[in-house]
């Protein structure tokens, strides 16, 4: 079987594709699988969920507040509820009904995010979600997850299907490479280890992965030995793995998401509570996107191969 850092990486699609294709499996599974939806499930990939399972769909327009308090009316009868969004939405006009009316009573309610980070690109800072898992990950009893390819995705989705409790799931708009096979398993809350190495640790997640991948390719042939985790599940965050990387000492969290509160600021929690290491943060730099491309927002912003292999380089300097 061809290994992770062996892959081409040539075939792309949307972790939005993913929830699509699986939500749809899950429903199908189980009937008490739910879609709400807010009016956007064509670009939510809901849309076959609506046709395949009309019964187990709920489209209460444009009321994302509404859509909460109704996936937690669902959740007290045992049903298992997906409220589909734009991440934005998801998180921060939703923000005070998923802290009283799901994590508060703990109930079992998963949000599900498309356009994630900074990938809604042309639609401006107005829609691109850069604080999304930070503000969740504060909320007790929340679990926050982020897929870094369309099988990952798939499997994430799945297991937060059979895991009780609320659950905020992200999703990219735009395509991003498919890195995993599709028989890798993944475990919500424990990361995933892509390749072992001894003079740098580099952890990433989501749509970055594929920079890091590219890093790790370019700082090996430069001799550089490097540590590679996908961490998907920024909470619980695998603290374990941390630690782990802490035996090299030099770190680089990676992500498409405010640096402050997001993966950089969970792997700094643990590193200093260990009271050992060095991080280094490329992120979304504190600063709202813009309309531009995609690959110009990450840029602007540092999150690109090239600032990863000099930020290693110079860590290791």
């Amino acid at each position: 079987m061809m290994s992770i850092m062996e892959r081409a990486l040539t075939v792309k699609k949307a972790t939005r594709e993913a929830f699509g294709d699986e939500i749809v499996k899950l429903g199908k599974e189980n009937k008490n699988i739910y879609v709400i939806d807010v009016d956007i499930a064509k670009s939510c990939k809901t849309t076959n969920f609506i046709k395949q399972l009309p019964d187990q769909h709920i489209n209460v327009g444009i009321a994302e507040q509404n859509a909460a308090g109704l996936a937690a009316g669902l959740a007290t009868t045992g049903k298992i509820p997906f409220v589909s969004t734009y991440a934005v939405f998801g998180s921060l006009r939703m923000a005070e009904q998923i802290r009283q009316e799901i994590c508060y009573p703990n109930l079992n309610v998963k949000i599900a995010c498309s356009h994630g980070g900074l990938t809604p690109a042309n639609d401006g800072g107005s829609h691109q979600a850069i604080e999304d898992m930070g503000v969740l990950r504060s909320f007790p009893n929340m679990t926050v997850i982020m897929g870094a390819d369309y099988f990952s995705t798939r499997k994430l989705v799945e297991q937060a299907a059979k895991i009780y409790g609320p659950v905020y799931l992200r999703f990219t708009r735009d395509t991003v490479p498919i890195i995993y096979d599709e028989n890798e398993e993944f475990t919500i809350g424990k990361a995933k280890q892509i390749k072992d190495g001894n003079d740098i640790a580099i952890i990433a997640n989501g749509d970055t992965v594929r920079l890091a991948l590219e890093a790790t390719k370019q700082l090996e042939e430069e001799g550089i030995s490097v540590k590679l985790l996908d961490m998907h599940t920024i909470k619980p965050l695998d603290r374990d793995a941390v630690v782990e990387c802490l035996k090299i000492g030099k770190i680089i969290t990676i992500e498409d998401h405010n640096i402050l509160n997001g993966l950089g600021s969970a792997v700094c929690e643990v590193v200093a509570e260990e009271g050992k290491g060095m991080v280094r943060r490329i992120g979304v730099q504190d600063q709202f996107g813009q309309s531009a491309p995609y690959e110009k927002l990450l840029e602007l912003n540092g999150i690109t191969v090239e600032n990863i292999v000099e930020t290693a380089k110079k860590m290791l300097n």
